[in-house]
């Protein structure tokens, strides 16, 4: 078996989606664009650092989910996606998919964004399967919470374990082969599981470490 799993933001994606969606939010006065702004970036900061806590920061970029009708967040959202997240798309991704899948690999995205924001984007790029954080909805609507473990860091190693004990996969077996594709030195703890790991277009600690292990390197952009 062979199992190609692809990170989304600065991989996939050649921006963060999160970060444009809180961008997006700002410049079209949906949110106050100082407070908002300001902390905004100082989760992405934390993010950049590796000391990110994904929880207060789910938190905050959640809320606005809760705090509007279900049919306006969408409407922003087609919009958002449509003008933001297609020019995102890094130009030779849609091939590096292609070579995996004509080589038979099991795809996935795995990322720490919600779903809300990347169940579109990855319908986009043909990939079935999903491991985001979930937001939680009840009775139709967004509460601003999440369910379950945020799929971040090791919380990636732990949600490709549970998604691969649901349908009865060894995906650390002999006898499996996978990839993952990744720009992040947040995403190490997976990258080190995996019998392929690749570096995509990575940060400067990603860089270091792919280049002291002997991991490939790649860049997806032009």
């Amino acid at each position: 078996m062979k199992l190609a799993i692809f990170d989304l933001d600065n991989t996939l994606l050649a921006g963060d989606s999160d970060v444009g969606w809180g961008e997006y939010l700002v410049a079209h006065g949906i949110v106050d664009a100082h407070s908002y702004g300001e902390t905004n970036e100082r989760f992405y900061q934390d993010y950049l650092r590796g000391s990110l806590d994904i929880h207060a920061y789910q938190t905050f970029q959640l809320q606005i989910l809760a705090q509007h009708p279900l049919e306006q967040v969408l409407a922003w959202r087609e919009e958002y996606l449509e003008h933001h997240i297609k020019p995102m798309l890094a130009s030779k991704s849609a091939a590096l998919i292609e070579q995996d899948r004509q080589a038979g690999a099991e795809l996935l995205i795995i990322t720490a964004t919600n779903r809300f924001i990347t169940e579109p984007i990855a319908q986009w790029l043909n990939i079935d399967t999903l491991i985001a954080t979930e937001p939680e909805i009840i009775d139709g609507q967004y509460t601003g919470g999440i369910t379950g473990i945020p799929s971040y860091a090791e919380g990636k190693i732990t949600r490709l374990q549970q998604w691969a004990e649901e349908r009865g996969i060894q995906w650390r077996a002999d006898d499996v082969e996978s990839w993952f594709y990744s720009d992040s030195h947040n995403d190490l703890p997976l990258l080190e599981q995996v019998t392929h790991p690749v570096a995509v277009d990575p940060d400067d600690t990603l860089r270091a470490a792919a280049q002291a292990r002997g991991w490939r390197i790649i860049s997806l952009r032009h």
